[in-house]
C-alpha cells in the first residue's frame, strides 16, 4: 500500500428519508487511478460532493493527507482540482476570461508555478478556441474547458464525475493520455463513471457502490477476472444439477442452463461429473460481466 491521499470514514447523506451513501469508508493512493463506478442514483456524485463540501453530510469524515477537509482550507482546496458531471459557468465571460479569472485564484500556490504554461499547453491539446463565448460552447467544448480548469494548476487529487460526456472519441483518448501522465506525475484521480470500459482502459484500482454502499473494491484485474467464472452447462439434467451445485442461475433453457460460479475449479468438475453433460464451456468473467454480478447479486 502507498501513501493515503485522501481518507473517507463512514460518509453518511441522506436526503430526507432517501439515501444518498451509508457508511462509506474508502482510501485513495497517492499516484494512481480510482474508479468509481456505479449507475445514476447510486451514490456517486453524493459521495463526490461531500468530498468537496458542496453539500453537508450527516456524518462520518473526510481526510485529506490525514486532516479533515474543511470547506474553509483554501490551501487545501488549491491542490484538489474538480470536475463536476455538469459544468456551469458564467455565459456571458469567453474561454480565456474563465481562464484569466481561475489563474488569478492560483497563481500565488508554488504548486500553481506553472500555471500559465499548462493552461497553454491543454489548450492546445484539446484544440479549444478561448475566444469563444461560455454560452456558445457546445456540450463537448464546455466538457474541454471544465477539464482543463481542473488541471491547469497542478493539483495532487484530481476528482472527476463522468468526466467524458460530451467528449468525441478522439479527444477521449487525449483525455485519457492526460490522466495517465498525471498519474506518471504522483498525482491520484478519482474518476466516477458508469462507463466500464473507461475503467478496465484507465483505473489501477475500481469500488463498485450499489444503493449508496460501497460493495467491493480492488485492483482492476483483481475484480475483473481472477475470483469468477460464468459457465454453460448443456445437459438433460439441469435441476438436479443446479440444485446440487447451489448456483445462481443467469439463464436457462430446455437443455442449458448458464451461471455464475464461485466454486474452485476442481469442486466444480467433482460435481458436475455426478450429472451426464453433454457440452460444457467455461468462461472468465469481463468487468461488465463481474459488476453486474456484484450489483445484482443478494445483500
Amino acid at each position: 500500500m502507498g501513501e493515503t491521499i485522501l481518507e473517507i470514514k463512514n460518509l453518511t447523506k441522506y436526503y430526507g428519508k432517501v439515501k444518498g451513501v451509508e457508511n462509506l469508508s474508502l482510501k485513495l493512493e497517492c499516484g494512481e487511478i480510482f474508479g468509481f463506478i456505479g449507475p445514476n442514483g447510486a451514490g456517486k456524485s453524493t459521495t463526490i460532493r461531500s468530498i468537496m463540501n458542496l453539500i453537508n453530510k450527516d456524518s462520518g469524515s473526510v481526510l485529506f493527507h490525514g486532516k479533515e477537509l474543511d470547506r474553509d482550507d483554501i490551501e487545501a482546496k488549491s491542490r484538489i482540482g474538480y470536475l463536476p458531471s455538469e459544468v456551469f459557468l458564467y455565459d456571458d465571460l469567453t474561454v480565456k476570461g474563465i481562464f484569466d479569472h481561475h489563474e488569478s485564484f492560483y497563481g500565488k500556490y508554488e504548486r500553481a508555478a506553472g500555471i500559465h504554461e499548462r493552461r497553454k499547453e491543454l489548450v492546445e491539446r484539446l484544440k479549444l478556441d478561448e475566444s469563444k463565448k461560455i454560452e456558445d460552447l457546445s456540450l463537448g467544448n464546455l466538457k474541454k474547458v471544465g477539464i482543463i480548469l481542473a488541471l491547469m494548476h497542478g493539483p495532487e487529487l484530481i476528482i472527476m464525475d463522468e468526466p467524458t460526456s460530451g467528449l468525441d472519441p478522439i479527444m477521449q483518448n487525449v483525455f485519457y493520455e492526460l490522466l495517465k501522465e498525471e498519474r506518471e506525475k504522483g498525482n491520484t484521480v478519482f474518476y466516477s463513471t458508469h462507463i466500464l470500459s473507461e475503467v478496465s482502459r484507465i483505473c489501477d484500482r475500481v469500488g463498485i457502490i450499489r444503493g449508496g454502499e460501497l460493495i467491493k473494491a480492488g485492483p482492476v484485474d483483481e475484480i475483473s477476472d481472477k475470483q469468477l467464472k460464468f459457465v454453460t452447462v448443456e445437459t438433460d439434467d439441469i435441476d438436479a444439477l443446479v440444485s446440487d451445485l447451489g448456483v445462481k442461475v443467469l439463464s436457462k433453457e430446455d437443455h442449458s442452463v448458464r451461471f455464475a460460479n464461485v466454486l474452485p475449479d476442481d469442486t466444480l468438475i467433482k460435481k458436475l461429473s455426478n450429472h451426464r453433460i453433454d457440452k460444457i464451456l467455461i468462461e472468465e468473467a469481463t468487468l461488465e460481466e463481474m459488476f453486474m454480478h456484484y450489483y445484482t447479486e443478494e445483500r
